[in-house]
């Protein structure tokens, strides 16, 4: 299986932020400044998450993704603010190759079923944002709304459903590990794979080349990041050298 690099822009008022855990968010820069350079970089793959879009009951900025899909060389992910196949529709009509839902499929997971069979799978991505929690089987809990409300829900249980509806990519962040750069949650991404058959993305964790390598022995072939490559900490086209070295194949 070949593993993709994609670096992530969380945007929050048509800029690009990073935090920590969810919170603590500082500015990163323009949305198509940066997604010119990790096009020129190598990156294989373009996520671009309206970060607040759900909390304020707003749609994703559609002006910023039209600007982003112009830049783009590589397939380009939307996500948030799209709770229906009308706002999904919109988003891809903007220039997003594939959308990303993740509380109102939650909420209505009715929609997941729609939204692929409108547009077909390899372009619905399902995010399942969790939390650390011994009290559930997984040891995981989904949380909505930005990470914001826990619902009580077992991660791995709920990443089960989505694959269910067909989905070909499950996105799951550990808040536990966002941001903090201490490498992502392993056990999250193992688990989620052995029980879906989905391609899972590796997200919320990263700070060291050796970080990569772990996810993609646990089963991810997506690599999101997002402080590393906005800060200048690692760049795509060393990880890919390094991934390589180790008889990764990359894109």
């Amino acid at each position: 299986m070949t593993v993709k690099i994609m670096p992530c822009l969380d945007m929050q008022n048509g800029r690009v932020v990073k935090g920590v855990q969810f919170v603590n968010i500082r500015d990163a820069g323009d949305p198509v400044a940066c997604c010119l350079a990790y096009c020129q970089a190598g990156a294989d793959e373009i996520a671009l998450l309206d970060i607040t879009a759900t909390v304020e009951g707003r749609a994703t900025m559609l002006d910023v993704v039209r600007k982003v899909a112009d830049a783009a060389t590589v397939p380009f992910t939307v996500g948030g603010g799209i709770n229906d196949v009308a706002s999904a529709a919109a988003v891809l009509k903007a220039g997003a190759d594939k959308i990303s839902t993740s509380s109102a499929a939650f909420r209505k997971p009715e929609i997941i079923k729609e939204m692929v069979a409108e547009f077909g799978p390899d372009r619905v991505t399902v995010a399942i944002d969790a939390s650390v929690n011994a009290a559930m089987p997984s040891g995981h809990e989904v949380y909505i709304d930005g990470g914001r409300t826990p619902t009580g829900a077992d991660a791995v249980e709920w990443a089960k459903r989505v694959d269910g509806y067909g989905v070909a990519t499950i996105l799951p962040t550990s808040k536990t590990t966002d941001g903090v750069k201490t490498g992502y949650d392993l056990p999250l991404i193992r688990k989620i794979k052995e029980a879906t058959s989905a391609e899972v993305v590796a997200s919320g964790g990263a700070g060291k080349l050796e970080h990569f390598y772990d996810a993609v022995q646990a089963g991810a072939t997506i690599l999101l990041a997002a402080s590393v490559f906005h800060f200048n900490i690692i760049g795509i086209g060393e990880l890919k050298a390094y991934l390589k070295e180790r008889g990764v194949q990359v894109a």
